[in-house]
């Protein structure tokens, strides 16, 4: 059983940075790299957790670690991302707290396998049951679908979200999960045009051409070819560690599990064949009579069949990329496109096609993972969002995407402070305020609705006249210049004119994380996020079912001329609706670290590392964490721990825990401006104290295990002495009883010897006498033995007493021997008979009058001769098989109670009824059809056969018949159906009044003793139409 570390027990460095001692940025990061070093990626500060990316799988995250950080407290065991999300989980659960947790770092730190480790943890830990399973594997297997349409490869990162994603987890009061709802922000819609070199596209493009089968290809118009299409960059098509074909499937099954329709997914894969069907138009210049160029399509191939795929009639989108309609007021203009506006309408519609699709694949998503009850819930968000990003080229993007981070950055110093200062107050202890770099200037430098960088730059976008990035850096550097956090070359601070490292065109903003240099090529059209209404009005056209919801601004009766929002504007109010749930919610932190750039395992780049601590602020949160108190704990597990310090609160204390530690600490000596009595904690203030502690109890530790093993030492050896002592007793008992059971036994033995010497003439002439009365006793026994037959059960007397036992056994092996000779001398035929003899006194003995009659009479079967009578030459015919009974009975006419004579034959499958004189079968019955006979106890032949209601023989009704040898008939009958394993053995019933079915009539056949005018003869009469008359002879 592995051993169970708690954050104090010998750790690899320092589990807990807040104990960290000296505190530097250098030691900081020390401790960080000798932990990553050996494996423990996991560090916390307080409550947050700091988690490295090893960039290989480690056996940290099998069910037995989930078992055993399961209702643990949070600093009982070593760190990992268990923990934190165990105390959310139980925080949730039993103290009613929504809860977050807030998942931040660079891309390629690992923050979407932290979130997706999170959420199996509360899956596997949370209650059980078929409908809680499947709320469950819904909400983890939303996880592939978004990451094959939202995750690419980047530079940094193989699987990188270009999508924020923030999932709120609903329970109900017990902690089972109820559903969930998930939010996405600013998909990265560029990337689906154009990719930085080293980079993909979105898995799902790569997946698709990969996985699908050739059918589904041939479907969608698509080859496997990843060089055919434009949208895909050929230098990063196949990455190392991920199967796309696999990956496919995966995400098939997975939109499967969430409860896409198979009609849906077929939609959504229409829709990203579309989109790189779309990528592979080419325009060409074609000149008009005015002068101008008008764009026309150079190869209309592919464009045919993205019109077929999405049902466009192909006229209408080849003229929205060659015209464009403005509409103001009541008056409508058309201009022509030119080959750049064509390509820029191009990938502005291929652009919103996907971003519109993914958008509804959310929506989808929450539809089929919502919860279905109105009950109040309890909620636990996730957010994994794109981390901080610094790339060579930083555009729109990057500025939207780093905004985020400000924002973020803010709210987690905070709640940070809040949480802090929270708990001194509720622990009734001093709080001491911390100065620390508070990123709200640089947020408001982006976000003030007056003259941040978002409200200039949607400014500029609205206002008439010419528009370019231009004009928009130019305003920055009018109303920006004084900004202590924004610099451009062209702006009114002197400072940088000389910068060289500062180009004209672009602006740099001091970030918390660092300087960001931001090119301002594009910044316009990126937040106008235009889309041509020609081309919005021909996807409403579309027949497909997808088109008319993610365009519904293209219908024709929904004209709006007020211009949407812009990127900029939407995405400040999704971060201001986000920032304002996160702060209803108890925060849990974790900060992804990237320990390199080379996304290789076990290597540590301290400038990486060291640029990635300062930018999340971790000294900032450690140095709030140790502003009051390094350490807090409850009373409880404080004096658990620490009890063998002191003789009075050793070995145990009966008293509270607050003032068990009260006695400790004053035993001890700490002076007391080292800690402070909380309502439920002690608070120590500096490390050296906790450390002093612990070097007490190491020792002290070591002290009680030398005692330990003194007294097991001693307690072993007096165990195994006792234990020898015991075993020489056993063993001196055990021989003393040897000696004397040998003793006896000689003495025994010497008596015999002398008894025997004074028997011996006696014995001698016993013997002698015995002789002769033996020779005697078995010449008189060969003279009177008994008959060979075996029932015969004389037997000589014997002469002697003594010869007792000997005469009984000589009588039972006489029997046996006698039983086997009279068995030998039976033929198999014979055995048969009498086995139907044994039959039929099982069925009729003691029951029918008529049985003794028939056990002198040996059971023929065949008395007609039925194969060499010639007469009966027809019946040989009918009868296909074996031969068991044939036989002249008599068949009772039920209107007069008189007997027809009538051939009667039994197979092993039918018996059939024929006429005597013709050999016409009249009747041919299957066995299975029978259910019953009934035969009366009285000296008479009469028998009435049973048919099963409902099969195509009990259409004329059962049979009445009659015969001098119905022992013979009915034991054959009953034998033929116990040897058949497919059928049940005929049922025998035995009553003086039963009922049978003519046709459509029952009629009753009673059975009453004739009087001496009758004579020894049976007759029957019929009485009425329902009753039948069977007088027979008294017995």
């Amino acid at each position: 059983m592995e051993v169970k570390t708690s954050l104090l027990d010998n750790m690899i460095g320092v589990g807990d940075m807040v104990l960290l001692e000296p505190l530097s940025e250098e030691t900081f990061i020390d401790n960080l790299q000798k932990r990553f070093s050996h494996n423990e990626i996991y560090t916390y500060i307080g409550s947050v957790v700091i988690s490295m990316n090893p960039y290989r799988s480690l056996p940290i995250y099998t069910a037995d670690k989930v078992e055993e950080y399961r209702n643990r407290n949070f600093y009982e065991l070593s760190p990992h991302i268990y923990a934190l999300s165990d105390e959310a989980y139980r925080s949730l659960r039993d103290q009613d707290k929504d809860q977050c947790i807030l998942i931040t770092g660079e891309s390629g730190a690992g923050k979407t396998e932290a979130s997706k480790l999170v959420m199996s943890y509360v899956a596997a830990v949370c209650g059980k049951g078929h409908e809680v399973n499947k709320v469950k594997e819904q909400l983890l297997q939303s996880n592939p679908v978004l990451e094959a349409f939202g995750n690419a490869k980047t530079v940094r990162n193989d699987n990188s979200s270009r999508f924020g994603k923030y999932m709120d987890i609903e329970f109900d009061f017990k902690g089972d999960p109820l559903g969930g709802v998930i939010s996405n922000y600013l998909l990265e819609k560029s990337r689906v045009v154009k990719q930085p070199r080293g980079e993909r596209n979105f898995h799902i493009f790569y997946q698709l051409l990969s996985g699908a089968s050739e059918d589904m290809l041939k479907k969608l118009k698509l080859g496997r070819d990843f060089s055919k299409y434009n949208y895909l960059s050929l230098d990063s098509a196949t990455v190392n560690g991920l199967d796309d074909a696999a990956n496919f499937r995966t995400v098939r099954n997975a939109m499967q599990i969430v409860g896409f329709l198979e009609d849906e997914v077929q939609s959504v894969l229409e829709l990203v064949a579309a989109v790189l069907k779309l990528g592979n138009i080419e325009f060409k210049p074609e000149s008009r009579a005015n002068g101008f160029d008008e764009s026309r399509v150079k190869d209309k191939n592919d464009l045919k069949e993205m019109c077929e795929l999405l049902g466009i009639e192909q006229l209408v989108l080849e003229r929205a990329f060659s015209f464009r309609t403005v509409e103001a007021k009541m008056e409508k203009v058309s201009t022509t496109l030119n080959v750049a506006q064509a390509y820029y309408a191009r990938d502005a519609l291929a652009k919103n096609l996907y971003s519109r699709m993914f958008s509804w694949l959310v929506n989808r998503i929450n539809e089929s993972i919502k919860a279905k009850t109105k009950a109040r819930k309890k909620v636990m968000g996730v957010l994994d969002i794109y981390g901080f990003e610094i790339f060579e080229d930083n555009s729109f993007e990057q500025f939207i995407i780093n905004y985020c981070n400000e924002k973020l950055q803010q709210i987690f110093i905070e709640l940070t402070l809040r949480e802090e200062q929270e708990e001194y107050v509720r622990e009734g202890i001093e709080w001491t305020n911390i100065e620390y770099f508070n990123n709200a200037i640089i947020c408001e430098l982006i976000e003030n609705n007056q003259n941040g960088i978002l409200a200039m730059l949607d400014e500029e976008c609205l206002r008439p006249g010419t528009v370019t990035d231009e004009t928009f850096l130019d305003k920055l550097n009018t109303v920006c210049a004084e900004h202590q956090h924004f610099e451009s070359r062209l702006s009114k601070n002197s400072k940088f004119l000389t910068d060289h490292s500062l180009p004209h065109n672009c602006f740099r903003i001091q970030h918390y994380a660092g300087k960001v240099l931001y090119q301002v090529e594009g910044f316009v059209d990126k937040n106008n996020d235009l889309l041509y209404r020609d081309l919005s009005q021909a996807m409403y056209k579309a027949n497909h079912s997808l088109m008319k919801l993610l365009f519904p601004e293209g219908n024709p009766a929904k004209v709006n001329l007020k211009r949407p929002p812009t990127a900029g504007f939407q995405f400040k109010a999704s971060v201001g609706t986000l920032m304002r749930n996160l702060q209803t919610k108890n925060p849990n932190y974790i900060r992804c670290i990237k320990p390199n750039d080379k996304k290789a395992a076990q290597v540590f780049s301290e400038s990486l590392v060291s640029h990635q601590v300062r930018y999340l602020g971790l000294m900032e949160n450690v140095r709030v964490r140790r502003a009051g108190y390094a350490f807090r704990q409850a009373y409880e597990p404080c004096l658990e721990r620490y009890k063998m310090l002191c003789k009075q609160t050793w070995p145990h204390w009966k008293d509270l825990a607050r003032k068990g530690v009260e006695v400790l600490l004053k035993d001890l000596k700490v002076p007391e401006e080292e800690f402070s009595y909380g309502r439920s904690k002690i608070f120590i203030r500096n490390p050296r104290t906790l450390f002093f502690l612990e070097e007490r109890r190491r020792q002290c530790l070591e002290d009680l295990a030398t005692l330990i093993q003194k007294i097991y030492r001693g307690w072993k050896r007096r165990t195994h002495f006792l234990l020898l002592k015991k075993s020489q007793v056993v063993v001196a008992a055990w021989y003393r009883r040897y000696a004397q059971q040998q003793k006896y036994q000689k003495i025994k033995s010497s008596t015999i010897v002398v008894q025997n010497i004074s028997l011996s003439k006696n014995v001698l002439s016993f013997i002698l006498l015995r002789d002769g009365s033996m020779q005697k006793y078995f010449f008189d026994l060969k003279n009177t033995m008994p008959s060979m037959s075996p029932i015969d059960k004389s037997w000589p007397a014997r002469p002697f007493l003594f010869l007792e036992g000997t005469h009984q056994q000589l009588r039972s092996i006489f029997h046996l021997w006698r039983c086997k000779q009279y068995r030998d001398q039976f033929t198999e035929e014979k055995k048969a008979i009498y086995e139907e003899k044994l039959e039929a006194s099982k069925l009729f003995k003691d029951k029918k009058a008529l049985y003794p009659s028939s056990v002198g009479q040996p059971f023929k079967g065949d008395y007609l001769d039925i194969n060499k009578n010639p007469k009966y030459q027809k019946l040989n015919i009918v009868m296909d098989e074996k031969l068991l009974l044939a036989d002249v009975i008599n068949k009772v006419n039920r209107a007069n109670g008189k007997g027809a004579s009538r051939i009667f034959l039994l197979t092993k499958k039918n018996f059939v009824l024929a006429d005597q004189k013709t050999g016409q079968v009249k009747a041919s019955i299957p066995l299975p059809d029978l259910s019953s006979v009934s035969v009366s106890s009285h000296n008479d032949g009469f028998f009435a056969l049973k048919l099963k209601q409902g099969t195509a023989s009990a259409a004329k009704g059962d049979f009445l018949l009659s015969s001098d040898r119905l022992i013979e008939i009915i034991t054959k009958l009953h034998r033929t159906g116990a040897a058949s394993s497919d059928r049940e053995p005929l049922s025998v019933d035995i009553s003086d009044e039963f009922l049978v079915q003519f046709k459509q009539d029952k009629v009753c056949v009673k059975f009453v003793q004739g009087g001496p005018k009758n004579g020894n003869s049976v007759t029957c009469k019929r009485k009425n139409n329902r009753l039948l008359e069977v007088s027979v002879p008294p017995p």
